[in-house]
């Protein structure tokens, strides 16, 4: 033994495990975020020694910043600024009566501070690069306004207002009062604070508020609630996950048409209306005792245990185990039935809105579980406010571009107050409420009337940014695949934009308004902090802003949408007439006579038949609504909604992404190889060594399908010849046109010509099958004369 050799050994101590996060969960402590919207102004608490940084995010956004100490006087000197100009901007912004505002309003008025002769400090000019800064540290306690003025961008004007961030790096510690909360949604009726490890029970009436927060972040919480007038009758019916489930066909409810939770009798008890995690648990049973003792933990805390103490005072029974709406807590189950679960996706200050239905006795838990991910391994708080019945909050769900980005609510387009008067059908889609479609006449007469009469749509979650300055056109012919220098001014091209392994992060389509004016519309945010980044990595004299809130369009689509416009848009004479607008062209005008409503209308349209886009600033949205929908009737127009949209460019073989393409799909596996001009095109691109290697080798290609059975087809199916799996439905929908199933498809490029015999694989891909056929891409109007006539 002695004689033997050590065994080899890695010197030192162990090292911590590396975890990548994203730069807006890694602030230093200490330091707050605020992000300022465009054409909006916000007030902030800073104490003495604060340092404030005030970030022009997307570059040639203005900026004025307004000190006053905590007697409301106005006073430049706080923050170490002479106080340059008066606060118009500012002015400006808080007399548009513009709602977002009110509660800056009411802030200002409490303060007694007085606008009139105010003295602000104003940075930035139109020229300024994304992500400057100007930084100034506060020399005693006050208030700090900052404000991102601008007004209405006119729709082939560029002068959108984009976001300011803001960094507080605080010098003391704590200094804000419960700094680590949002502010209250409005006045709290209630403030209950659920320590980790413990559980609170509380009372809500019928139509109040409650909003249940994540303190710290990663922290589950389990909710329950009973009917309080069953409690009187001695009935303890609990809110049921199962029943929950069962009624609203979803692992669990959120903000719109499938937001309620019931009890087992399916008496409705809450409904959500904001979420802003998104991600919750889909099995729904509070931790209890046998869980901790059969993995080692006996005796350890448990949410059931804390339920039934906190629930006994309100003649509630113990149980072994409680059911519970589980928010914050990420699991699942995997493809062989197993169950997983990691660490939450809530993020300090996430949080959950709901109303009560009736009366109801409710309880929260922080749960204690720190032996497991479940809580990050750290559990925190839980915070709960609940707010007076007739306040008034919109249905929303946080919407993110990148990881760390500040979260955006659901939002209505300038088109919402029309469009509801005629359903309550509306679907969140990236951050806006569409409709999914009309009461009225529903999907299959809303893409009939496409096809044969005409529609109009609300399309206005399409992200659109203003690329502007002397390197615009460089930039764009540099990320994108088309060639951008041969377009002309009044044209629109349909672009792929990919990375440098040739996968695709989006298509759109990029309109000429100038020599270096440039507009790109897509469906990914993302997009345009593609683009930023691409520009301040080259060093590039271009400004990328977001004008997605300045411009909001409708589709005009189908045989008529011609003659219905050229009733509704004048042009003036150095523009095309809609009469005379050639396609994939847009035109200047506006409605109905040379002082009418601003607008532009491009010939473009995602349905492959003859069709237009009307783009218009949201505060004109209804009146350009009602001004096409009067002339409607002489044309069969119908509204239409995603549902039959989905339908009609299916039909036509156009891609939609997640489904058709993902950033591991090239153009040409994504059936768009003619948007990738390798020969014509000399200048370099993003992308173009990967394109050139992948279309000399290719592995995939995508086709159409026509298939031989009734039964529906989704999303994922496996496509087989034999045993292999040789490809994958990537959309599918039955036609009403061509009464048959048909669906779009990704194969192996061996198995990809016309005519080939395959098999659309369901349950397993093994035990149900559903013959098919491979045909060309587009099953309706290949040769696209119809957009064309």
């Amino acid at each position: 033994m002695l004689d033997q050799a050590y065994p080899d050994v890695i010197p030192g101590p162990p090292r911590p495990s590396q975890i990548i996060r994203p730069a807006g969960l890694m602030l230093p402590k200490g330091t707050e975020r605020y992000s300022v919207p465009g054409a909006g102004a916000m007030m902030i608490r800073i104490g003495t020694g604060d340092r404030i940084t005030v970030v022009n995010d997307e570059g040639g956004q203005p900026c004025e910043v307004l000190a006053a100490g905590q007697d409301g006087r106005i006073d430049p000197a706080l923050l170490g600024l002479g106080g340059d100009c008066d606060a118009s901007g500012l002015k400006a912004l808080l007399a548009s009566g513009e709602p977002s505002l009110a509660r800056m309003r009411q802030g200002l008025e409490r303060l007694g501070l007085d606008l009139a002769g105010a003295k602000a400090s104003r940075f930035f000019a139109a020229d300024t690069p994304a992500r400057t800064s100007v930084d100034f540290t506060a020399s005693r306690e006050g208030f700090l306004v900052v404000a991102a003025p601008g007004g209405d961008m006119d729709p082939d004007g560029q002068d959108t207002a984009t976001p300011l961030t803001v960094f507080v790096k605080r010098a003391a510690a704590n200094f804000a009062l419960k700094s680590e909360l949002p502010d209250p949604l409005s006045d709290p009726l209630q403030e209950i604070r659920v320590r980790s490890a413990t559980a609170e029970a509380y009372v809500v009436k019928a139509g109040e508020y409650i909003q249940i927060l994540d303190v710290d972040g990663r922290q589950c919480t389990d909710f329950q609630c009973f009917d309080a007038r069953k409690l009187d009758r001695g009935i303890e019916h609990a809110l049921d996950v199962t029943a929950t489930r069962s009624v609203m066909g979803h692992a669990y409810p959120m903000p719109g048409l499938h937001a309620k939770y019931y009890d087992q009798d399916f008496t409705p008890l809450v409904e959500v209306i904001q979420d802003t995690c998104g991600r919750h648990d889909a099995f729904s049973l509070a931790c209890y005792a046998k869980y901790y003792d059969d993995i080692g933990y006996p005796g350890h805390v448990n949410c059931t245990e804390n339920f039934n103490a906190v629930l006994a005072p309100h003649g509630i029974g113990a149980r072994g185990g409680w059911m519970a709406a589980n928010f914050f807590f990420n699991t699942g189950v995997d493809d062989h039935g197993v169950m997983y679960a990691d660490e939450p996706w809530s993020r300090p200050g996430d949080y959950v809105l709901l109303r009560a239905l009736t009366d109801i006795v409710c309880v929260n838990s922080a749960c204690p579980d720190d032996t497991t991910a479940a809580n990050g391994w750290n559990p925190t708080d839980i915070h709960v406010r609940t707010y007076a019945a007739t306040q008034k909050f919109s249905r929303a769900v946080a919407f993110r571009a990148t990881p760390d980005s500040e979260p955006k609510m659901t939002r209505e387009t300038g088109f919402h107050d029309r469009l509801s008067k005629l359903t309550r059908n509306f679907v969140e889609y990236k951050g806006f409420w569409l409709v999914n479609s009309f009461a009225e006449a529903g999907p299959t007469e809303e893409y009939l009337a496409a096809r044969q009469k005409s529609v109009i749509m609300d399309l206005s979650a399409l992200r659109k940014y203003e690329i502007t300055g002397p390197d615009s056109e460089a930039l764009m012919q540099y990320t994108l695949t088309r060639d951008v220098k041969k377009l002309t001014t009044g044209q629109i091209v349909y672009s792929a934009m990919c990375y440098p392994h040739g996968g695709m992060i989006d298509d759109g389509t990029i309109f000429k308004l100038g020599d270096n004016n440039f507009r790109w519309v897509c469906g990914d945010e993302y997009s345009g902090t593609w683009l930023r980044e691409q520009a301040e990595k080259l060093g590039l004299k271009v400004l990328i802003r977001d004008s997605t809130d300045q411009l909001h369009n409708l589709a005009v689509q189908g045989p008529e949408s011609r003659d219905l416009l050229d009733k509704v848009i004048w042009t003036p004479p150095h523009q095309p007439k809609i009469q005379e607008l050639a396609w994939f062209r847009f035109t200047v005008g506006r409605i109905g006579h040379d002082q009418g409503i601003p607008v532009v209308i491009s010939r473009t349209g995602y349905t492959g038949e003859l069709g237009y886009e009307v783009w218009c600033h949201p505060k004109h949205a209804g009146e350009v609504f009602d001004a096409i929908w009067e002339k409607g009737p002489e044309h069969g127009l119908r509204p239409m909604g995603l549902l039959a949209l989905d339908m009609l460019r299916i039909e036509a073989g156009l891609i939609f992404a997640n489904y058709d393409f993902t950033d591991q799909t090239d153009p040409f596996e994504a059936g768009i190889g003619f948007t990738v001009p390798l020969k014509g095109k000399t200048d370099d691109f993003i992308g173009r060594d990967a394109l050139v290697r992948r279309k000399e080798n290719p592995m995939h290609k995508f086709v159409g399908l026509d298939i031989d059975s009734n039964v529906s087809v989704g999303h994922g199916d496996c496509i087989h010849i034999g045993r292999a799996q040789i490809g994958v439905v990537t959309s599918s929908m039955r036609s009403p046109l061509l009464k048959k199933n048909i669906a779009l498809a990704r194969v192996d490029i061996s198995h990809s010509e016309p005519g080939t015999e395959v098999e659309v694989g369901k349950l397993d891909g093994q035990q149900k099958r559903l013959p098919a056929k491979i045909v060309t891409l587009s099953h309706y109007d290949p040769k696209k004369t119809r957009p064309q006539s």
